[in-house]
């Protein structure tokens, strides 16, 4: 791998108050001053005004204040000054301002792309460029890269993220980068900074120091993500490799039985987001402690409706049980990513991928 001749310039870091001068900032930075000030609920009645290309660059500019202090709010407000702020008053501004006045102007999913491209362009790391582009742009990528290059670009990304890439990866390339990835320890940070360089000159520039650390753990996450054949296919040809390894990854994943160990506010939580036709199904191939601790965290006339479902059901095929019970984790495995609910998966006897 060969470095860029002649790396862009890295991105401005986080501005701070002695940094802004009223005179000198842009359009972008003054509607991101007068958003902020604003707060949440008014700035999100005007975001889905503007077009998505100011949104996003007034997002990332809000991002990047850590405070404003009154000068500046007063001379963006200009005839309102007096009236709102005193002299010495700072507004809040940072990442989470951004992201909560994206999610009430644009919903979870378009404020989720937004905030993408503004951790891009605020970030110091050119890894987490990677979460702007398509699953196609770094498999292609990455395909030519050497196995241990790719799993660290993997180590990088989410599971989510990672379980997709893998999945559309040649078997051997695919069984060699996750052996890799699962037997990573920390990387050199000339490593990681050779790899950076590569990411900037085929993906863009966003620059930084990174780290990587990999791991059972690591693998055990992306496979949790990953379809069934994908997450199957792998795990045999780790097995093959070294079995002691994929014993280990297993004891990391969350399946569908580990419910048993999640709390029962949180199992509540999650039964509230689940189809009931495939919870009826899912449960048909459950054991007796896992179905009864289920059953005794809905109501009365849904645990009602669910026993009824399971009879009417009658003889099942595996797969489809298997179907609906991956369908299950996956919700699980959203919630626990917005931090709405706690999985605790423990070591089993038994993994269904």
């Amino acid at each position: 791998m060969t470095p860029p001749p002649a790396p862009p310039a890295a991105p401005p870091p986080a501005l701070e108050p002695a940094q802004l001068d009223p005179a000198s900032l842009s359009g972008a930075q003054r509607s991101a001053v007068l958003l902020i000030a604003l707060g949440v609920e008014a700035a999100s009645k005007v975001l889905p005004l503007l077009p998505d290309a100011d949104v996003e660059r007034i997002s990332v500019e809000i991002a990047r204040f850590r405070n404003v202090s009154s000068e500046v709010v007063e001379a963006v407000l200009m005839t309102y000054r007096d009236a709102t702020f005193g002299s010495n008053h700072l507004v809040q501004g940072g990442k989470t301002v951004a992201r909560e006045m994206l999610l009430n102007a644009l919903g979870t999913e378009r404020a989720d792309q937004v905030m993408m491209k503004v951790q891009a362009a605020t970030a110091m790391s050119a890894f987490q460029l990677l979460q702007t582009v398509t699953t196609e742009q770094i498999v292609r990528f990455i395909r030519n890269e050497h196995p241990q290059t790719a799993a660290l670009i993997l180590d990088r990304m989410t599971p989510r993220r990672a379980s997709e890439v893998l999945a559309v990866l040649d078997h051997d390339f695919q069984s060699e980068v996750v052996y890799r990835l699962a037997t990573m320890s920390e990387a050199a940070p000339e490593l990681l900074q050779e790899v950076e360089d590569v990411i900037r000159q085929e993906l863009g520039p966003v620059f930084g120091g990174a780290t990587a650390q990999g791991g059972v753990e690591k693998v055990a996450a992306i496979l949790n993500s990953a379809g069934r054949s994908t997450g199957t296919t792998i795990m045999e040809s780790l097995r093959e490799r070294s079995p002691d390894l994929a014993g280990s990854i297993k004891s990391f994943m969350f399946v569908f039985d580990d419910l048993i160990t999640v709390s029962g506010r949180d199992l509540q939580r999650l039964l509230t987001g689940v189809d009931q036709k495939d919870l009826a199904l899912a449960l048909k191939g459950a054991s007796d402690e896992l179905k009864a601790k289920v059953l005794e965290n809905v109501s009365d006339r849904v645990r009602e409706s669910i026993v009824e479902e399971i009879e009417l059901l009658g003889p099942v095929r595996v797969t489809d049980v298997e179907e609906a019970q991956q369908r299950i984790v996956e919700v699980a495995q959203d919630l626990e990513e917005r931090e709405e609910i706690a999985l605790s998966a423990q070591p089993a006897e038994e993994v269904l991928l």
